[in-house]
């Protein structure tokens, strides 16, 4: 099948298309959403390394099991519920090991986009670095939550669904999460107005850093096994 044809269709049919065997379908919708789930396995584990394996085992668990996903909820959000998850795993194992995310200059200047490293003013990149250094110090759960709430900007409900929890302990983990958050960005919220990155206490609108994932996204009820264990609902 052409590019063409492969880029006029919806997530699921493309999901579909891939459970056929087409070679090509599963490419394309990577391309879709990779940009996402990047930002997001990143800014939640704060290592490139670590979030770059995460999508690759989130992306190989979504591969092959594409065939179990029953349509229950968008395709963005079972992909993404499966990239938070893997992050999960990871954040949990380097707990255990007792590391931290992020320990160092370096390391939080590779977490600012390409683009975003050579283009932003350099008051912002230091915004930046601060707030992913605060947002490394909170336990992974409520990390996650955060950075679909206030960094990418997805609404309570959805994050919900990604996350598969109900939204209000969605709302509960961004609101302690964003209460020990507070005292450490206390100082950057009278820098810049009130205003910073993260949002802290608001849920802001997707920055223009990453771009929107492409597909519906529906209110429907999440296809949580396609998360745990990495498949799909039988």
């Amino acid at each position: 099948m052409d590019n063409a044809t492969l880029r006029d269709m919806n997530d699921q049919d493309l999901l579909a298309h891939h459970v056929k065997g087409d070679p090509d379908a599963f490419g394309e919708l990577v391309r879709r959403h990779r940009d996402r789930l990047w930002a997001v396995a990143l800014r939640t584990l704060g290592d490139r390394e670590e979030a770059a394996d995460a999508v690759q085992d989130a992306l190989v668990s979504a591969y092959r099991a594409a065939h179990t996903f029953r349509g229950q909820s968008a395709v963005t959000t079972w992909l993404h519920r499966i990239t938070v998850n893997a992050c999960l795993d990871r954040a949990r194992k380097a707990a255990s090991r007792k590391t931290s995310p992020v320990d160092d200059a370096e390391r939080l200047d590779q977490l600012l986009e390409p683009h975003e490293s050579a283009e932003a003013p350099a008051e912002r990149q230091d915004l930046h670095r601060e707030l992913i250094a605060a947002l490394s110090t909170l336990p992974a759960e409520q990390r996650a939550a955060l950075v679909l709430v206030d960094m990418q900007g997805y609404p309570v409900a959805e994050a919900a669904r990604v996350l598969d929890i109900p939204t209000g302990t969605v709302k509960s983990r961004c609101a302690r999460g964003r209460a020990r958050l507070l005292p450490l960005l206390t100082h950057l919220r009278a820098d810049n107005g009130g205003n910073s990155d993260l949002g802290v206490g608001r849920n802001r609108t997707p920055g223009t850093s990453v771009p929107p994932a492409t597909g519906p996204r529906d209110a429907g009820p999440s296809d949580s096994a396609a998360v745990k264990g990495g498949g799909g609902r039988a």
